[in-house]
């Protein structure tokens, strides 16, 4: 039933999209208005304690709890796991925004300071650590961790809706669990779609750039016909090859961009950047976190703050159901210092190499504005064109957005399968084929509808209940672990009396022999 409803969900709001474009996105603008002016501190507060629970969590007691018990060891590298799990959950979009964000911050920059400024070059870099840096991953790594813990420790389907058994019992299999799957499933496939579809705009971009090939809507849908052939071959052989081979060699290949960036660019002053822009980062942490702007009326937070924050949460059961599957055997400590704190500093070097070399080009080689004005997809390109050897820098960067395309698409098909199917376990192919054909004809219908804002705003609101879900996911998980963890103690303490026992004999004891603990 999830499957076949998200299913037909899909279908009827890319049909809207694609017949009645203007209405479908007057509509959409007019709910994102309402909704950002009314609830937007609903989704700071919340991602703020998403982050608080997350550092609770590993550097407390429970850190040492295992996702699939004492024994679980777990099925990847470090290495390979964290190149998975950076690939899923950035992927494009470092690449998309990591010069072009810092740039329009500068130029429209935040707090009331003054644009094209020292100080608003500051805020730039420290506004673009903050968009993609601890609050993220943070949202990510709970929902990841609560899919794993429930599918691996209790047994669970391996769907959203297992996440709220400690709050609604039984009834998480009845109706109300199935409103969330279905939500989930119709939010994820359309985020995917929509990323997937300002992917193909960057790399036509880019190919127009290294190649002089057209950039219209005719290469846009051939980008998409071919990465479609080339996703859906990744996700069918599965974690074990596909997914786990492009996410490393893309690791490898992203770090290669950045390390000739680095070094072709200007180095002392990005080395500088980054500790400047790392520092500011944590000083204002908690008071970027819950920043609105009642007194000045300014829509800059709702822009991008919340916008991000709407966007993360709406990814969330895509990339949490991802990073469960791949996660068996770590520690919770592990996990959280994997999925967090790893990913965020390889966030904030991406950002500190190409947004301080886009800021240093524009206030000491040439002006930027007009590319930026003329699409963020273009900025990166026109970046490269101030640095030697600029065919080869875009020429890697257009074949690092093809597999982060490919990736991001792969791990995709892969969760929507796993999300909209009753049983644990390896989806059938016949179910990746259909949702790998669903994001690919509606990443081509948006394209061609020029609906992309409109879908980004229906992502965007689609996030509000996911708020509220996270809320009810850091009090189940905390229920969930705190057992867990008692009943771990417990085991402790029956085991060291029973070598006490053993050592000291019957009528010897050191203390009184712990109540028996729950299976459960």
């Amino acid at each position: 039933m999830v499957f076949r409803i998200s299913f037909l969900v899909i279908v009827l709001l890319a049909a809207a999209a694609g017949l009645a474009p203007a209405r479908f996105a007057a509509v959409v603008s007019d709910l994102l208005g309402g909704m950002l002016a009314n609830t937007g501190w609903l989704y700071l507060l919340v991602v703020f304690a998403t982050l608080l629970f997350m550092l609770y969590l590993a550097f407390g007691s429970m850190g040492e709890l295992r996702i699939g018990g004492e024994d679980a060891e777990p099925h990847f590298s470090v290495g390979s796991w964290l190149a998975m799990l950076f690939a899923a959950g950035m992927g494009i979009g470092l690449v998309f925004w990591g010069a072009a964000e810092p740039l329009s911050h500068y130029f429209n920059p935040p707090e009331g300071l003054e644009p094209r400024s020292m100080a608003s070059a500051r805020a730039a870099m420290r506004y673009s650590f903050f968009h993609w840096g601890l609050h993220p991953w943070a949202i990510y790594a709970l929902v990841g961790l609560a899919m794993a813990w429930f599918q691996y420790n209790r047994r669970g389907r391996g769907q959203l809706s297992d996440l709220l058994q400690p709050i609604l019992g039984r009834h998480h299999r009845g109706w109300a669990g199935h409103c969330v799957d279905i939500a989930a499933v119709v939010a994820t496939a359309i985020g995917v779609a929509t990323t997937l579809g300002f992917g193909a705009l960057q790399i036509v971009a880019g190919l127009a750039t290294v190649f002089g090939t057209p950039s219209g809507t005719t290469m846009q849908l051939v980008v998409i016909a071919v990465a479609f052939v080339l996703y859906m071959a990744s996700s069918l052989s599965g974690v074990e090859r596909g997914i786990k081979w492009l996410s490393s060699f893309n690791l490898a290949l992203a770090a290669l961009l950045m390390l000739l960036v680095l070094a072709l660019g200007p180095t002392a002053f990005l080395f500088d950047v980054f500790t400047n822009a790392l520092g500011g980062y944590l000083d204002r942490l908690v008071g970027m976190s819950l920043r609105m702007s009642p007194f000045s009326g300014s829509a800059w937070v709702s822009d991008w703050t919340i916008f991000y924050w709407a966007w993360w949460i709406s990814w969330a059961p895509f990339v949490g159901t991802f990073i469960a599957r791949v996660s068996y055997g770590r520690t919770i400590r592990e996990f959280v210092v994997g999925s967090v704190l790893a990913p965020s500093l390889l966030g904030f070097a991406w950002f500190a190499v190409f947004g301080g070399t886009a800021l240093w080009q524009q206030l000491f080689v040439t002006d930027l504005r007009p590319v930026l004005e003329s699409g963020y997809q273009n900025v990166l390109f026109a970046l490269f064109e101030q640095l030697p050897g600029s065919t080869l820098l875009s020429g890697v960067a257009v074949l690092l957005l093809v597999i982060f395309f490919i990736t991001s698409a792969d791990s995709a098909v892969l969760v929507l399968a796993s999300m909209s199917s009753e049983h644990a376990g390896d989806p059938p192919p016949l179910r990746r084929l259909a949702w790998g054909v669903a994001i690919a004809v509606v990443a081509a219908a948006l394209l061609l509808a020029g609906g992309l804002d409109a879908l980004q705003g229906l992502v965007t609101i689609s996030a509000l209940p996911f708020a509220l879900l996270l809320a009810l996911v850091i009090l189940a998980m905390h229920r969930t672990l705190a057992h867990a963890r008692e009943v771990r103690r417990r085991r402790a303490q029956q085991l060291r009396h029973a070598l006490e026992h053993w050592v000291y004999g019957p009528h010897h004891t050191r203390g009184p022999a712990p109540p028996p603990y729950s299976k459960e």
